[in-house]
């Protein structure tokens, strides 16, 4: 499985001005979309996200988004390595992802952004 990138998450109580700091941050313009009744926008390397709290507490559980090219392979080298996928792969508005927990307890999202989703 090879690793293309990674997303760093942050959850923000306010998504304007967080999206107009990290885009004059980047040089690069915030892409939007929402999922599960939490406000999400990707602006280069950084995914915000803001929202009801109860969904937050579980999202600030996951350290970063890995991109991967297949989140079939990814789950299969996850798995191998000793890895716990406890949700996943599903539809993205992007792809598909899926969350694993690695054997020392962290917690990870796995993407890809196929457009056969």
């Amino acid at each position: 499985m090879e690793i293309l990138g990674t997303t760093l998450r942050i959850c923000v109580d306010d998504l304007e001005p967080a999206i107009t700091f990290y885009e004059r941050l980047t040089g690069s313009r915030a892409q939007r979309f929402e999922r599960g009744g939490v406000s999400v926008a990707a602006v280069g390397c950084f995914l915000l996200m803001s929202g009801p709290e109860s969904e937050l507490e579980v999202l600030r559980k996951v350290s970063a988004t890995i991109s991967v090219e297949d989140v079939d392979k990814a789950h299969a080298t996850l798995t191998e390595a000793g890895a716990r996928v406890v949700a996943g792969p599903v539809p993205t508005p992007v792809g598909r992802n899926l969350i694993a927990v690695h054997p020392d307890g962290s917690v990870f999202e796995y993407v890809d952004r196929r457009t056969n989703a």
